[in-house]
């Protein structure tokens, strides 16, 4: 048994196409530097270097819990950038628990894959993991992982339930029992969507609003898949959270994943970003398609 976390740069490869390979790459091993020693005080090893990430390996979950949500605070309070400028550095994060194979040093098995995933599959300053890992800890812990729901990750034909991490909960006495140095300032999430030339952008002030054919939709997608109310989106309980309202239902596609978690009449909660697709699946002609990134925005006072 094993704790294993993926941690990945986020927007890696355009910061070696602004940087160029030298600079970017002596960037990233400072930063990769940086944070595999937080990681070893929390008795994480890592295994391999992933170019613009890791691959660590704890035995405790609660250990690897602790170790990503310092990481995370570490970045938000130095908010490190490349020289030249640009954007602080973000990381996005996946633990998970479970049965793992060692051999010379490297690990391999389902866990392995499952952390890989949740990395890819969480946005910009995000750490998801499993209820592997939620039945492992404290129940202090626990008050830090807000669910998700049932998710389908990349190449498992099983569901996983999925947790998000809420690693600036803003209270201290959690802060200590999981980990926090420093208790930094929530920072708002913003949800940006796209369709053709439409764009829209949702915080946590924004009210419900609806998908649909209707001509007073707050985003029109003009196909006759599409119903007039199709869906709505609005935040609740601290997340992005897409209802299904039609006739033919949603299809969602978060992250890299393949397969759609398709609604009828249900909802879900958007993660990182990904698509929607109204009324049939992506594979089908001209599918009415709308692209989503969930972004973390500046502290609130």
């Amino acid at each position: 048994m094993a704790t294993v976390v993926f941690a990945d740069l986020v927007g890696s490869t355009r910061l070696f196409e602004r940087l160029g390979d030298e600079t970017a790459s002596r960037f990233v091993t400072q930063l990769v530097g940086m944070v595999s020693a937080i990681f070893a005080r929390h008795h994480g090893r890592v295994v391999k270097l992933l170019g613009d990430g890791l691959f660590v390996v704890f035995e405790h979950e609660g250990e690897a819990l602790a170790a990503c949500i310092q990481v995370q605070n570490e970045l938000l309070a130095q908010q490190i950038r490349p020289a030249g400028g640009g954007e602080a550095v973000e990381l996005q994060i996946g633990i998970d628990s479970g049965d793992v194979i060692e051999i010379e040093g490297d690990c391999f098995g389902d866990t392995v894959n499952s952390a890989a995933r949740l990395a890819d599959l969480a946005g910009a300053s995000q750490i998801l993991t499993t209820d592997n890992v939620w039945n492992a800890i404290f129940p202090v812990q626990r008050s830090a992982l807000h669910s998700m729901g049932p998710m389908y990750l990349r190449g498992k034909s099983e569901s996983s339930h999925v947790y998000r991490v809420e690693w600036q909960s803003g209270r201290d006495g959690e802060a200590t029992m999981i980990g926090r140095s420093t208790v930094a300032p929530r920072r708002e999430d913003v949800l940006e969507l796209a369709c053709g030339e439409s764009q829209l952008r949702l915080d946590a002030r924004s009210d419900k609003i609806s998908l649909g054919r209707a001509s007073d939709a707050a985003l029109k997608v003009n196909d006759p898949r599409v119903s007039r109310l199709h869906a709505t989106l609005e935040w609740r309980g601290g997340q992005f959270v897409l209802t299904d309202a039609s006739s033919f239902g949603t299809w969602v596609y978060l992250g890299r994943q393949d397969d759609a978690v398709v609604l009828r009449r249900t909802e879900c909660c958007l993660v990182g970003s990904g698509e929607i697709v109204l009324g049939c699946s992506r594979e089908d002609e001209n599918a009415p398609s709308i692209t989503f990134s969930i972004r973390t925005g500046a502290p609130r006072p």
